[in-house]
């Protein structure tokens, strides 16, 4: 098991703060993601939790502050391999475009390799494996708009790792997929943080994860409401804080 480090920041992110026209959206954001964290990033609908996804990403610049992307000023920074993405189902794939499962990993490859470069069997070795990380390697022929949302997840997440990443930065993967479907991808969470020592950031709702699968907790609500590990968030009050007096716990027992 990968022991979390905290003397070594992967992502770093500096008083950020960032509007849209004059509406603040996040506001002096200080938070490092340590090696081998499963960060849960929490908070309200609106509270910015994507935004600061997209600006770790490079895909959205901030109003003010830094970001740091293993030790390099994300302006300067070049090895986008390092750091896998897996945005919200919904909005990440043209589900009818006649895609095989294994293509879509292997465009992964293509990521890490160049858009024009031939594969080679190494590439073909890392795309099975990266199939079989995520138990859909005997799926790999069917057409990816044929999946269950479920199993879409788990292709997308090994298109992830067919870039051979550090860190994999998730927002709210599990949108629109069932409950099982949805415990099945905690698991697989865990074991690749475990496992395979991926450091993993995701934008969750589901406060079950919070409890037994992550190791720390960013609650994000325009400001950095806290930054603690999972036992704290719900000991210290922070849930009713941030949620309001009313916010109840339910457990799933993943």
């Amino acid at each position: 098991m990968q022991q979390i480090d905290h003397n070594r920041n992967i992502i770093e992110i500096d008083n950020v703060s960032f509007s849209y026209g004059n509406t603040i959206v996040l506001e002096d954001i200080n938070l490092n993601i340590h090696l081998g964290d499963f960060l849960a990033i929490v908070g309200p609908n609106g509270g910015g939790k994507t935004t600061l996804l997209k600006i770790v990403l490079g895909l959205l610049k901030p109003t003010k502050g830094t970001v740091r992307l293993f030790g390099t000023d994300i302006k300067q920074f070049k090895d986008w391999t390092k750091v896998g993405y897996v945005p919200q189902k919904v909005t990440n794939f043209d589900l009818n475009f006649p895609a095989t499962v294994r293509e879509v990993v292997a465009m992964g490859r293509f990521a890490k390799r160049g858009l024009f470069r031939f594969l080679n069997q190494i590439d073909d070795r890392i795309i099975s494996r990266s199939l079989e990380h995520v138990d859909m390697l005997e799926y790999q022929n069917r057409l990816i708009g044929s999946l269950s949302g479920g199993q879409q997840q788990r292709v997308f997440i090994a298109r992830a790792l067919a870039q051979e990443p550090s860190v994999i930065l998730l927002d709210e993967p599990t949108v629109g997929i069932d409950v099982k479907a949805q415990e099945d991808f905690y698991a697989l969470m865990k074991t690749l943080n475990e496992k395979l020592e991926l450091s993993l950031a995701m934008v969750s709702h589901d406060l079950d994860v919070v409890a037994h699968e992550a190791t720390e907790v960013a609650c994000i609500n325009r400001i950095l409401a806290c930054h603690v590990d999972p036992k704290e968030f719900f000991r210290g009050g922070f849930l009713e804080k941030v949620y309001g007096q009313n916010a109840k716990y339910l457990t799933h027992h993943h």
